[in-house]
């Protein structure tokens, strides 16, 4: 469907008017959202990964339909879960830093399935409801054991390195004890207990997940699962034409004094982080079966973002990097009554789980958005090939509310040379926007430099053609796209009507 037409039908109509498929007349089934943190799609075996081992997400992939072209809407935890709670970008209310939750006067999925009869658990970390959310979005939310480590809030607590060794702000840490000791297992636990409960109610289980989050560690059997030397390539370290996060970054964290082996051990590590993820996942999945909700559940599969895992020869993200192992995240739903082993190649975007979540709970959305429901590809339809993702990120330096405080922070805590950077230099951390489609990307940044890449021909983002004038004409369509974008999305109406008429 033309985008413009789907913004001026609405939600509703436009779920409707996407396919004339005879969509499956099944009860409204329970709901299950496994969020993997910076999960990217690349390191998954299904997506072509050739050396990490996930067999669960593989088998779900299988039995479902996995989407080869998922992109999120942004790079950082927080942004990207409220975009995909709302189906709205970052730009129409403004939730771009860590610090913006949703709050009670915002849509959000949650309460939409709470209010419409769901039992709504949530069993994990918060990176996006406001405290005062929660009452009237979710049923039972609870994090249990302490995931404080997944965030660099420990400090040298399980760092191996001392800090003059370059190694020290790499995130690689000490490998974790025992796979049955993490938060996430204890968060998969408490999903299990309400599989195994008897119910009267559909439910939804949200599981956002801490694993394969820095710091790289995983379980021992995990944390050392892959052998560097077994590693592909890893995208190299190039300065020409790239913007200042990546030579700066390197110099700060001194990453710039490591070498190829080095990166390649932070991949195998974060490759092991994956595979317990998929581990985890295989617990829920054999608990959904030996309780019998494998024809009355769906299940979602999908992460936030991604990680550069020693790729460009840098760690972790940063909030306005686009590259694609940051943007492209995986997207599998297996549902009842739904085709199952197909592979959608074209190009969707996160926030398309609201819009499809709520189609299944057979639920109107009540607010204006711009996601699509996926449910035509989940009946083996062909997606539409000429759809671009669109991803923002970044800041403006007059919006101190998105800048991590320094003082929160000290030198021994993994954070610190990340914050230190984007308050000290902002215009490293500048707003900044990407449209990408199949075969080009174009990331623009008005203050530092943007990128324009050729997918086709350079599929690991090494050639910078931004200003190539071979490639003007696709430089001006993919402008041409943004402005379009920010017309048709720049704000939304609030369905209710004032009188006009004064007070009487």
């Amino acid at each position: 469907m033309d985008f413009t037409r789907r913004i001026f039908l609405g939600a509703a109509a436009a779920s409707a008017a996407v396919a004339q498929t005879q969509r499956p007349s099944t009860e409204r089934p329970n709901l299950i959202l496994y969020l993997p943190d910076e999960l990217r799609a690349e390191s998954i075996a299904c997506y072509g990964n050739h050396v990490v081992k996930t067999p669960n997400i593989d088998k779900l992939a299988a039995d479902g339909v996995r989407f080869e072209q998922c992109h999120v809407q942004n790079p950082v935890c927080g942004p990207s879960r409220c975009c995909l709670a709302t189906g709205w970008p970052v730009h129409v209310r403004g939730h771009r830093s860590l610090y913006y939750a949703l709050h009670p006067d915002e849509p959000n999925i949650f309460r939409y399935l709470k209010e419409s009869g769901y039992d709504v658990y949530w069993f994990g970390k918060n990176d996006l409801l406001a405290t005062e959310t929660f009452a009237t979005s979710v049923t039972k939310a609870e994090s249990r054991g302490d995931n404080s480590a997944a965030y660099g809030q420990t400090g040298a607590r399980n760092n191996p390195y001392s800090e003059d060794d370059p190694h020290f702000y790499t995130f690689l840490n000490n490998p974790l004890p025992d796979r049955r000791k993490t938060s996430d297992y204890l968060n998969i636990q408490a999903a299990i207990e309400i599989l195994e409960q008897k119910r009267d109610k559909p439910f939804c289980i949200f599981l956002p997940l801490t694993f394969p989050h820095v710091p790289y560690a995983a379980p021992a059997d995990f944390h050392n699962m892959y052998k560097p030397a077994d590693l592909p390539s890893l995208r190299p370290v190039t300065q020409t034409r790239r913007p200042r996060y990546h030579q700066t970054l390197r110099q700060i964290m001194r990453l710039d004094q490591l070498h190829d082996a080095d990166f390649r051990q932070i991949q195998a590590v974060y490759l092991g982080m994956v595979s317990y993820a998929d581990w985890l996942l295989g617990e829920l999945l054999e608990a959904v079966e030996r309780t019998s909700h494998t024809r009355d559940t769906a299940i979602f599969l999908a992460s936030d973002h991604g990680d550069w895992a020693g790729d460009y020869g840098l760690v972790e993200k940063w909030p306005n990097a686009m590259e694609d192992v940051l943007t492209r995240v995986p997207l599998i739903v297996r549902a009842p009554g739904y085709k199952g082993g197909h592979i959608s190649k074209e190009i969707v975007e996160q926030y398309d789980i609201m819009p499809t979540m709520l189609e299944l709970a057979k639920i109107q959305a009540r607010h204006t958005h711009f996601a699509l429901t996926l449910t035509p590809q989940m009946l083996g339809e062909p997606g539409d090939r000429s759809r671009a993702a669109f991803c923002e990120g970044g800041y403006n330096v007059n919006e101190p509310q998105c800048f991590e405080p320094i003082s929160q922070f000290n030198v021994a805590m993994a954070y610190y040379p990340k914050v230190a950077l984007q308050n000290r230099e902002p215009d490293t951390v500048t707003r900044t926007v990407m449209v990408r489609t199949l075969r080009h990307k174009l990331i623009y940044r008005p203050d530092d430099q943007s990128e324009l890449y050729d997918l086709e021909k350079d599929p690991r983002e090494a050639n910078n053609l931004y200003g190539n004038s071979h490639y003007a004409a696709t430089q001006a369509d993919l402008f041409h796209r943004l402005m379009d974008y920010y017309v048709r999305t720049s704000d939304v109406v609030p369905r209710q009507l004032d009188a006009r008429g004064l007070p009487a």
